[in-house]
């Protein structure tokens, strides 16, 4: 045997021998930084505070000690809760934690909406160790009587910074209400802004931190570039370009647009449009079953462009995505960390390309100074047509600047803003003509009748009943 050390594998945790055995038939051989922080701590009891970006390997790092203190099938009732932000999220970590536990007994399952609450409620009836759920569901079943959470002694927070992008902070507060407050606790987010901060310090009790990367840094894999575009037909135009002129570096390739109607158009497009490969669109007007068959033929690559919202920005784990588009700058500035965190996963390289109009450029700075690094700008080829861009999504636009300066400087009133010189003291203005309203004062004298009817107009009936009498 040699003498030269070997790197310390999952052996150095202690864990059983169920658990090594799924590990190393998963094909994991190293823990990942975040892994090797993480699993100590949890195992020790400690309450953990974890940032780090989706792709470290956060789901095994809570997931390990977890099976590890659960152990084996026993009870009724769920000892452990995990909370995820979205359905899409929650069936991954369902599926990875099944895979680790594939040699115990334990019952593991994961509840979310999109699907009717019954068959969710019968597997409940039947027994659970471990119960992975977005709030709303959560809270749905329990307050129906059908969930008994007096036996938790962990609770996993998974991405919180994408919950309270999503507004589940009520649900969260309720949620903590109700389960035992002697347990073990852990967070883990990709980002630390300030509203995930005051949640850690309501409910972890002198947690450890652990950090991988700074906060809101995306990963050294992923090489990042950008296009100013003035207007949305020409950010197809390019789109269509850069598909054609390198179709054999852009393999498996998401595209993540701001609103349900840009995602269909851009879906349309490449359906149309697209050199080679199968095109599936998700976003929330998507059913539950339609999202999951998209998202799993992607991972199984019988999907070569997949266009999105932000519904599946956060936790899918997809292999060998090439690029990630960012056909529409986000709002969040952190959903871009997590956009382009889909590729360049499992130290893989990837390629983060994103398209900006003039309001959107606005975003990229600020999202400049959160990742700390500047993004690549690069000229729009001369191959692409330049569309001169519509008049209402120029209004659009300029709204949206105006809105974005407004929020800078309180005082800044823009080319929309409401026009007050209408309201002055004492004064009320005619807004037809900007002059002092006198009242009794008619405003018109246009069209005025010689015999007005009874309701000061001219009233035919009584034209008529006057050529009678005549």
């Amino acid at each position: 045997m040699s003498d030269t050390p070997t790197p310390a594998g999952f052996e150095q945790f202690k864990l059983n021998k169920q658990l090594l055995t799924a590990v190393a038939e998963a094909g994991f051989t190293e823990p990942t930084p975040v892994q090797e922080q993480t699993i100590p701590l949890l195992l020790a009891g400690h309450d953990v505070l974890g940032i780090a970006q989706t792709g470290t390997g956060k789901t095994a790092a809570f997931g390990l000690p977890l099976l590890m203190k659960v152990k084996y099938a026993q009870g009724q009732h769920p000892r452990a809760l995990i909370l995820a932000p979205t359905r899409e999220l929650a069936i991954q970590i369902e599926s990875h934690l099944k895979k680790l536990a594939t040699h115990t007994d334990l019952r593991i399952f994961a509840i979310y909406g999109g699907l009717g609450p019954k068959t969710q409620i019968e597997t409940i009836a039947q027994g659970l160790d471990i119960l992975i759920a977005t709030p709303g569901r959560l809270m749905e079943i329990y307050l129906k009587g059908d969930l008994v959470l007096k036996e938790l002694k962990t609770l996993v927070l998974d991405e919180a910074d994408k919950m309270m992008d999503m507004g589940f902070m009520p649900q969260i507060r309720k949620i903590l209400e109700i389960i035992p407050r002697k347990r073990q606790n852990v967070l883990f987010s990709a980002t630390m802004p300030e509203r995930v901060t005051r949640l850690s310090e309501e409910f972890l009790e002198f947690p450890v931190r652990v950090e991988v990367t700074p906060p809101a840094r995306p990963a050294q894999t992923v090489s990042q570039y950008l296009y100013q575009v003035p207007n949305l037909h020409t950010k197809i135009n390019l789109l269509h370009f850069l598909l054609h002129r390198d179709a054999e570096q852009f393999t498996r390739v998401l595209i993540f647009c701001r609103t349900k109607e840009h995602a269909d158009q851009v879906a349309h497009f490449l359906d149309r449009k697209a050199p080679v490969g199968e095109v599936r669109v998700i976003h929330g007007n998507k059913g539950q079953n339609a999202r999951l068959n998209s998202m799993d033929a992607f991972r199984a690559g019988e999907v070569r462009y997949l266009v999105a919202t932000d519904v599946a920005a956060r936790g899918i784990d997809v292999p060998m995505v090439s690029h990630v588009v960012n056909f529409d700058v986000p709002l969040i500035h952190d959903d871009y960390v997590h956009r382009i965190g889909r590729t360049g996963r499992a130290q893989q390289t990837g390629a983060a390309i994103t398209f900006a109009n003039e309001a959107e450029m606005v975003h990229i700075s600020e999202i400049e100074a959160l990742i700390q690094q500047q993004i690549e700008l690069l000229p729009v080829p001369e191959e692409v047509e330049v569309m001169p861009t519509p008049f209402e999504e120029q209004q659009s636009m300029s709204r949206e600047l105006d809105e974005r300066r407004k929020k800078l400087d309180p005082t800044f009133k823009g080319a929309f803003h409401e026009k007050k010189e209408w309201i002055k003291p004492g004064q009320t203005i005619d807004k037809r003509t900007g002059r002092v309203f006198e009242e009794g004062k008619k405003k018109s004298r246009k069209g005025a009748k010689a015999n007005p009817g009874k309701k000061g107009a001219s009233a035919p009936g009584v034209k008529a009943l006057k050529r009678r009498g005549r």
